[in-house]
């Protein structure tokens, strides 16, 4: 018999999903902000964290319970939009699992079960934060973190990180390939694949590390090519987004959502950290590179683009946003999944018109206070000449 609590949890459950979002009062002309996340722990299907048997769980506990929902990979398939969601559990192993919605910014959904990919390396021990391509091969490919425990290392959270790759055509039968190999970087993370073939060849994104959490010599979000998918060798990155010195990547930075095609160029919405007193804070960025020659960055406009605000900056690992998933319909409307501070999913609105506008017309970062004054002296100079003139009424 199924345990009587059941139905009214049950209840709660779908009363959640089937909230609809609205657009929140928080303005810059960039994108719009959501009053709700669009997954969160509580969106997890009852049936995945209790045993509903009244005889073998009498008071209802939660036997396989979850504690985060968050770093969804993204994908418009047939006008639904999936996100492929990373899934924590209490035991702090993460999944996959594939919630879809007829929706952008609710309605959200899990399918009945988690998805299961090809368990090919005995040695891993934790998956998570996939990035969705659908590449013109035909094959959808995601790329995500395979992490093992560092066995040359005593310390018991010494890792070893490698960018695991699987394809599907339907988001329900992955073929695990082989992890992706770059000759020069020993860890990588944060990996995305190109949506398009480059010079007959596939693209790939990269984050080369020295280790699984400091970049050392890592220089920033990398660039290289590989010929075969199902063994994938890069032999040299270029990188194309630095880690500068007191910017939002001085730590370090690394892809973010696959890059979006636009009119004008690939828009690039990646991640940057700083080391504060607090702790490593994440951010978002932009950056534009060339339609033909994707490794080169032709629009680069300063400072954060999305910060963690409100409730947004209390969760698992605090002050933190970040993005692996993005949706551009074909309308121009473009939809940011992002996760805040390892806890929840959200979603933020724009176009790419706006995006364009944004990379190519926001200043660059002049790097020095004394040189970041000038700009925005001259910002205000110029607002009090149209003040002036026209008035404020």
């Amino acid at each position: 018999m199924i345990h009587n609590r059941y139905y009214a949890e049950l209840d709660k459950y779908e009363r959640l999903v089937q909230r609809k979002n609205q657009k929140s009062d928080f303005y810059n002309g960039i994108f719009d902000r959501y009053e709700y996340p669009v997954l969160t722990r509580e969106h997890i299907p009852p049936h995945w964290k209790y045993d509903l048997d009244a005889d073998t769980n009498p008071y209802f506990m939660e036997r396989l319970g979850v504690n985060a929902v968050m770093n969804s990979g993204a994908i418009e398939l047939d006008g639904k939009i999936f996100l492929v969601a990373r899934v924590e559990g209490n035991d702090r192993k993460s999944f996959f699992a594939v919630a879809e919605s007829d929706e952008a910014t609710s309605g959200f959904r899990f399918w009945d079960e988690p998805a299961v990919l090809p368990d090919t390396c005995p040695e891993e021990t934790n998956v998570y934060d996939m990035r969705l391509t659908k590449h013109e091969d035909g094959y959808i490919y995601g790329v995500f973190c395979s992490e093992s425990k560092d066995t040359t290392d005593a310390d018991l959270s010494a890792a070893v990180a490698q960018a695991g790759i699987v394809r599907t055509k339907d988001l329900k039968n992955w073929e695990r390939l082989a992890n992706l190999k770059t000759l020069r970087s020993p860890q990588q993370r944060n990996v995305a694949l190109h949506p398009e073939f480059v010079d007959g060849k596939y693209a790939f994104y990269t984050r080369p590390m020295d280790g699984f959490i400091e970049t050392g010599s890592g220089g920033g979000i990398g660039f290289g090519f590989c010929s075969d998918i199902t063994h994938a060798v890069i032999d040299e990155e270029k990188i194309i987004s630095r880690r500068v010195y007191h910017t939002l990547t001085e730590a370090k930075n690394g892809a973010g959502a696959v890059p979006i095609k636009g009119k004008k160029c690939w828009i690039h919405i990646a991640h940057g950290v700083r080391n504060t007193a607090a702790g490593l804070r994440y951010v978002l960025y932009v950056f534009g590179t060339d339609l033909k020659e994707p490794s080169r960055v032709v629009a680069e406009p300063s400072g954060v683009f999305l910060v963690p605000l409100g409730r947004e900056r209390v969760g698992d690992v605090s002050n933190v946003v970040f993005t692996n998933g993005a949706v551009a319909r074909e309308n121009g409307d473009v939809y940011i999944y992002y996760a805040s501070s390892d806890t929840r999913m959200h979603v933020a609105s724009t176009t790419v018109d706006k995006l364009e506008d944004y990379l190519f017309h926001t200043p660059k970062d002049a790097l020095r206070s004394a040189d970041c004054v000038k700009q925005r002296r001259a910002l205000i100079g110029h607002n009090l000449e149209l003040i002036k003139k026209y008035g404020t009424v």
